[in-house]
């Protein structure tokens, strides 16, 4: 096509660059369009596979050939080997329902729970919205969705995860335990080791993006915008909204043992800790005599309560034990991402540090 001429003959005249160079410059100028254009291509595709909906209606096991054929498409057009976030750009993206179907779907959730007379007025009440107020704000979510992939997620997370003032446990809290029905070691030093071990190698290949996305059938990608926040995230506390502060990286873990807390850090000279190391590091917490400071040990209870209460003066200075002090009151989260106290107010001037 000629296309290499072309971009050879716009190329800016160099006497340090000869006629031989100005092909190579060319031919990789065009080269890399080209591979952009067939990227750009192949997510536009597959975004628009993945618009067909009609395999979730069909009976299990009885498929039809335009699923067959559907099914063949995306999987050519997938790739054989995803990294955790290839697939993000190709989702489609969250639909705006219709105002009529929003009101009925609301109206069928809300009559268990409501009498007669509740369910007739709350009918009229959405009659009203479905004419006066609904079709602008209708409006409003449907110009949000062009450009955004999924139009409520944000104002989810703002107006009713973040503003919650509920307790975070058992509301919100999630965490992970060790084996429940095998015990590999009887050893508990040794046990923290290993799953603190596991868990920061898995945190590796989530950053590497090493790990396979979610698949329905092996063939359907799913969303992987939670996976970001597993680690190095934290969930600050506000009067009226808490924020979320997320880092590229930590170096160290909280722990807490007999009402106190401590830090360990996870790297020497740049290099991971092995679970032998860290077993060593936890078995100096568990032979430590050292007693909380005051206050110290009913701090974790902080997370129980309201997200509005206002945290307790901080505590004077405390002399330095042996292994050296440190803070849980800094800016950083540490690497689990369970939510710790804010950083510009700080509770107490707690922590022990654990070194090498």
């Amino acid at each position: 096509m000629g296309m290499i001429g072309k971009i050879k003959e716009h190329l800016p005249v160099s006497e340090y660059l000869s006629d031989q160079g100005q092909n190579v410059l060319s031919a990789l100028a065009f080269s890399t369009v080209l591979w952009l254009a067939l990227i750009l291509t192949m997510r536009s595709i597959l975004k628009l596979l993945l618009c067909y909906h009609g395999w979730m209606y069909e009976e299990f096991g009885k498929m039809s050939n335009t699923t067959k054929i559907w099914l063949a498409l995306v999987k050519i057009f997938a790739g054989r080997t995803p990294m955790l976030y290839s697939y993000q750009a190709s989702l489609p993206r969250l639909p705006v329902p219709a105002i009529k179907d929003t009101m009925q779907r609301y109206l069928e959730s809300v009559r268990p729970l409501m009498t007669d007379a509740e369910f007739n007025r709350m009918t009229g009440l959405a009659r009203d919205f479905e004419r006066s107020l609904g079709p602008r704000l209708q409006w409003y979510l449907k110009v949000k969705s062009w450009w955004a992939s999924n139009y409520v997620s944000d104002w989810w997370e703002e107006y009713v995860y973040l503003r919650g003032r509920s307790p975070l446990m058992v509301n919100s809290n999630y965490y992970g335990m060790d084996f429940l029905y095998v015990t590999p070691t009887p050893v508990q030093a040794a046990r923290a080791g290993n799953v603190v071990y596991a868990m920061l190698l898995y945190r590796r290949k989530l950053t590497r993006e090493e790990i396979k996305p979610l698949m329905i059938q092996g063939t359907l990608p799913m969303c992987s915008a939670q996976y970001e926040r597993m680690f190095n995230s934290t969930r600050l506390p506000g009067v009226e909204a808490d924020t979320i502060q997320h880092l590229r990286d930590s170096q160290h873990i909280a722990v807490y043992h007999a009402g106190r807390f401590f830090r360990i850090w996870l790297y020497h000279n740049g290099r991971l800790l092995r679970p032998r190391e860290l077993q060593a590091q936890f078995q100096r917490i568990l032979d430590d005599a050292t007693p909380p400071l005051p206050g110290e040990a009913k701090l974790a209870a902080l997370t129980a309560g309201n997200r509005s209460v206002s945290p307790p003066p901080q505590a004077g200075p405390r002399a330095a034990p042996p292994r050296g002090t440190g803070t849980l009151s800094d800016p950083h989260p540490h690497f689990s991402g369970s939510p710790g106290p804010a950083p510009d107010t700080p509770i107490f001037a707690l922590g022990r540090t654990c070194s090498r």
